[in-house]
């Protein structure tokens, strides 16, 4: 699989036409075109796409495979545009990694951190899930990264900066939404929705939002399979309304809440995740020795 493919399925998912995404979009012949589609398909394992007389349509694989093939091509281009910054920059470069959500928080003070100390240096910013975060720490595309604890194996180091609670998210017109509080056994019967379980992972291995999520709901002796799982927050957002479903998501969720969806505490104890920085153990940077040394302040600004 070529990154041409991705580009190429793209291009025939929003055309909705492998003729008019051959000649106006991509500047080859139809035939061409089919036979990467083809190809695409035989390399993915499963059909992709359903031509028919009113034109192309997906199959519910190949809507799963869009969303990474779009994010796939997107940090394409993000690396070449940041190898062209840093190759074209004088000042020492730096790069930083922050969940979506989560770069308002801490980028005004990473920036600060940095700048105290190094007035001059050039820093590239990512803002990605955390998974997506983890593999790119793992690769070399971001320095340092503030995310969950991935599972990246031995490579990884990760520091805690904060830990954060969760609530229970779900319709604003939902029965539930009328308690000031939510038993976690009022959810169970309920459409559950959940962080997908592989999607973005590293290895395939669970992302760390699902493993507490999974883990608080088997510590109380619930077993539920979710009805739907998504591995973005707007994707989930959108779900809540549209299904009358469920979700459990730590608290800085809420910046992404939309008019229809609402939140409650759970009763008694519930569930906590990190925020930690993450980084490559073997990354030489002195830059990234800097950071390191200066965390505490982070963290300490963060407890109050």
């Amino acid at each position: 699989m070529e990154l041409r493919h991705l580009r190429y399925f793209v291009a025939v998912a929003e055309a909705r036409s492998l003729k008019l995404a051959a000649e106006e979009k991509l500047h080859t012949t139809q035939p061409s075109l089919s036979r990467q589609m083809r190809d695409l398909e035989d390399e993915v394992g499963t059909p992709l796409l359903v031509r028919g007389a009113k034109g192309v349509e997906l199959t519910s694989a190949g809507r799963v495979f869009l969303d990474h093939a779009r994010v796939m091509l997107a940090q394409a281009e993000a690396a070449v545009q940041s190898a062209r910054q840093i190759a074209h920059s004088a000042k020492p470069s730096f790069s930083l990694g922050f969940m979506i959500g989560h770069d308002t928080t801490w980028l005004p003070q990473a920036l600060k951190l940095l700048r105290d100390e190094l007035p001059n240096i050039h820093v590239v910013i990512s803002t990605q899930n955390s998974p997506q975060l983890a593999t790119a720490l793992l690769h070399g595309g971001i320095d340092l990264a503030f995310l969950r604890r991935e599972d990246g194996g031995n490579e990884l180091e990760f520091r805690t900066l904060v830990e954060e609670s969760f609530e229970v998210f779900l319709p604003s017109n939902h029965p539930l939404a009328a308690r000031e509080a939510i038993d976690v056994q009022d959810i169970v019967g309920e459409t559950f929705i959940s962080v997908s379980g592989t999607a973005l992972s590293i290895s395939g291995k669970q992302p760390a939002l699902r493993r507490a999520i999974d883990r608080y709901l088997k510590d109380n002796g619930i077993e539920i399979r979710p009805s739907h799982e998504v591995d973005n927050l707007g994707g989930v957002m959108s779900l809540i309304p549209s299904t009358q479903g469920i979700a459990l998501l730590p608290l800085y969720a809420k910046a992404f809440l939309p008019d229809a969806v609402t939140t409650r505490p759970l009763q008694g104890i519930g569930p906590k995740i990190d925020v930690s920085v993450g980084y490559r153990r073997a990354n030489p940077s002195s830059i990234l020795k800097l950071f390191l040394s200066r965390i505490d302040e982070l963290t300490a600004k963060a407890s109050r």
